[in-house]
């Protein structure tokens, strides 16, 4: 039983360092619009996609096209697409393609990171996909034009995460909110992960409350009581999260699969949901939000 187990695990690491990806995930919202912005690379293409409130669009570039200018660290870079330049201090974009003409700047400052890295110890073990949190909340200004409309993000709020490795877990939800009108970011995952042959639910979550952070995840101990569609429920010691959502209004994303980008998964940029975060019986945090991303994909969903 341990052999096969670690034959697989074998395999699966050998394809991860065979197969990789590479994305950015570019949130703002104003004025009650939003706009995400993914830029990156499979194996196969660089791509940008865009995601707004009414639709979706998949950029192809060359690989050619594709530059990335680190600077020490991961997250320290300038990703270079095209005509279209992103960094952690804004984004300018140039971009006209079937059913999208996008170009603008946008200007980034007061970014939130968060304490130390997301994945905790298990950044240093190979997995499928690994995260970064850059941003959990910044101040947004510029101005956008989407198909001919001026779109403003002046006085916006921005979100900044990325993901490497070679695939997207094949069932997770994820869900991320700084739309508040109080001071406050969270952002929550919950995936089933491939390891060491086996598979396990694991948790990575950031409560980012009037300047201080709080940390929920697997490696901290943290108990999935619930995952379900629309519901996240989550305990960890003297903490307790809960994430109503209503997944509204879905569009179509390319996602990883063993390094390529042929796996089709649905965002909703701005949906409701209710968050209720606790400390023993004390509510310290609860609120409601339409500008609410979320994703939840199952992997038999015949709409995945």
């Amino acid at each position: 039983m341990f052999e096969k187990s670690f034959q697989r695990w074998q395999e699966q690491f050998y394809t991860m360092k065979k197969a990789t990806f590479e994305g950015w995930y570019y949130k703002q919202q104003a004025n009650g619009k939003t706009l995400a912005i993914i830029p990156g690379r499979a194996d196969d293409s660089a791509f940008i996609q865009v995601v707004t409130d009414e639709a979706s669009y998949h950029i192809p570039y060359l690989l050619s096209e594709y530059k990335v200018l680190r600077r020490k660290s991961f997250k320290k870079c300038i990703v270079v697409i095209g005509d279209n330049h992103f960094s952690y201090s804004g984004i300018r974009l140039k971009i006209h393609h079937d059913g999208i003409s996008l170009h603008g700047d946008l200007r980034y400052k007061n970014l939130t990171p968060i304490k130390e890295d997301i994945m905790g110890p298990f950044r240093f073990v190979p997995m499928e996909c690994r995260h970064e949190v850059i941003s959990m909340k910044h101040d947004v200004s510029g101005n956008m034009i989407l198909n001919g409309e001026n779109i403003s993000f002046n006085g916006g709020t921005g979100y900044i995460e990325a993901d490497s490795g070679h695939s997207f877990p094949q069932s997770y939800s994820w869900i991320h909110c700084n739309h508040f009108k109080e001071d406050c970011s969270i952002m929550a995952a919950v995936a089933k992960i491939p390891f060491l042959g086996f598979n396990f639910w694991g948790c990575i979550c950031v409560v980012w409350l009037n300047g201080k952070e709080y940390r929920l995840a697997t490696y901290k101990g943290v108990k999935i009581l619930r995952c379900e569609k629309n519901l996240i429920e989550l305990k960890q010691g003297r903490y307790h999260l809960i994430i109503a959502a209503k997944q509204a209004k879905t569009h179509l994303l390319t996602a990883p699969k063993l390094g390529a980008m042929n796996r089709l998964i649905k965002e909703s940029p701005s949906c409701p949901a209710m968050f209720v975060f606790k400390k023993d019986h004390e509510v310290l945090f609860s609120s409601e939000c339409e500008g609410v991303s979320y994703e939840y994909v199952t992997r038999y969903s015949p709409n995945h």
